[in-house]
C-alpha cells in the first residue's frame, strides 16, 4: 500500500554532490539556530553523509557564526558500545565537530552505553529527554527538537527503526532497545520523539540510496522511515545521484 509521506508540503532538494549538501546544509542549519533565538535542540544521526554536515560545522566560516551556546545535542539512535569505540556516533559526531568548537559540555547529550543494560540505557535517555523537555508527554504545539537529522538505509531503516521489529509499534516511551536488528545492541528513538520536531531532515547520498529514497518519498508503509510524520516540516536533502530520476 502506497500513501504520501505526511499531509503538509514537503520539502525536496537535490544538491550537485554530497560536499555542496554538506556546505548548504550547514548554512541552513546555522540559520535556524540563529532565527530560533532561545534553546536549540538538534537531534544527531550517525553516517558517513552527516559526517560530512558535522566537519562542516566545524569549519571556521561556520562555526564562527553558530550560537553554541545555545545549541543542544541529541542522538537519534546509538549502537550500545563504549563512547569511544569506533562504531560510536557519539564518537563520530565528537571526532568530526563536538571537540573542535565551543559547545559548553552539559550541551551535549549521549546516548549512555556502559554500566548498565540496553532497556535502562533506554530508560535513561528517555529520562534525560524529558528533562530538557520539562514534560513527560509530547504536545504537538511544542515540538522536543529544533531539528532532527536522519539517514536512510538502503532497506529503508532509519534511527534503529529497522523492518519487521516491535520498536516501529512504540507509541508510548521515547526510546528503546533494539536487540537482534544487527550484531549489537542499539539505542534507538520512537516515532513519537523523531516526530516531535520544528524542521525533520533526511540527507541521503550516492547511488546506491536512490530506490529507497523514491519509495519512501512515495510513502511505501513497508519502509520504516517512510513513517516518520514530523509535526514541522520534513525536508529532504539528496545529492543528484541519490535523487528520484537523478544521474550519478
Amino acid at each position: 500500500m502506497m500513501e504520501p509521506a505526511r499531509a503538509a508540503a514537503v520539502e525536496n532538494r537535490t544538491f550537485a554532490d554530497a560536499g555542496t549538501l554538506a556546505h548548504d546544509v550547514a548554512e541552513w542549519l546555522c540559520d535556524l539556530a540563529h532565527a530560533s533565538g532561545q534553546a536549540f535542540a538538534v537531534c544527531l544521526s550517525g553516517g558517513s553523509t552527516p559526517r560530512r554536515l558535522y566537519e562542516r560545522l566545524a569549519d571556521p566560516a561556520v562555526a564562527s557564526r553558530f550560537p553554541w551556546i545555545r545549541a543542544h545535542w541529541f542522538w537519534g539512535d546509538e549502537r550500545f558500545v563504549p563512547h569511544d569505540h569506533p562504531d560510536s556516533n557519539y564518537r563520530m559526531a565528537r571526532e568530526a565537530f563536538l571537540s573542535r568548537v565551543p559547545i559548553p559540555d552539559d550541551n551535549i547529550h549521549a546516548v549512555p552505553t556502559e554500566g548498565l543494560s540496553p532497556e535502562q540505557a533506554a530508560a535513561a535517555y528517555e529520562t534525560t529527554l524529558k528533562r530538557f523537555y520539562g514534560a513527560e508527554i509530547i504536545v504537538p504545539d511544542r515540538p522536543l527538537f529544533d531539528v532532527t537529522l536522519l539517514g536512510i538505509g538502503e532497506e529503508g531503516h532509519t534511527a534503529s527503526l529497522f523492518p519487521g521489529q516491535p520498536a516501529l509499534q512504540e507509541t508510548q516511551r521515547w526510546a528503546v532497545a533494539v536487540i537482534g536488528a544487527k550484531s549489537e545492541p542499539r539505542i534507538t528513538l520512537t516515532y513519537p520523539a523523531l516526530d516531535s520536531s520544528r524542521d525533520l531532515a533526511f540527507l541521503a547520498t550516492g547511488e546506491g540510496k536512490r530506490d529507497v529514497v523514491a519509495r519512501a518519498q512515495a510513502g511505501d508503509r513497508t519502509l520504516p522511515a517512510a513513517m516518520v510524520r514530523p509535526v514541522g516540516r520534513l525536508h529532504w536533502f539528496t545529492d543528484r545521484a541519490a535523487a528520484p530520476g537523478g544521474a550519478s
